[in-house]
């Protein structure tokens, strides 16, 4: 990242990541797609089970705007 730029769209590997958890099933229980992040290089998808659900962990830079999006949502 070069010097005097926005550390908040740092999207390269050396940028800081944050993790949001997404359903894995709508309520009819089909799967929800999991698409690549297009915007950051580090996203990456896990799935974890959290309290009996199966949730989508998605990874993404702090700074990448699906990211910055998710979260508000």
């Amino acid at each position: 990242m070069a010097e005097g730029s926005d550390p908040q769209q740092d999207v390269t590997y050396r940028a800081p990541v944050g993790s949001v958890d997404l359903k894995a099933f709508d309520d009819d229980g089909n799967s929800y797609e999991i698409r690549a992040c297009h915007d950051c290089l580090p996203w990456h998808a896990e799935v974890v089970m959290v309290a009996d659900e199966v949730l989508v962990r998605e990874w993404h830079a702090i700074g990448c705007p699906q990211f910055q999006k998710l979260i508000r949502d």
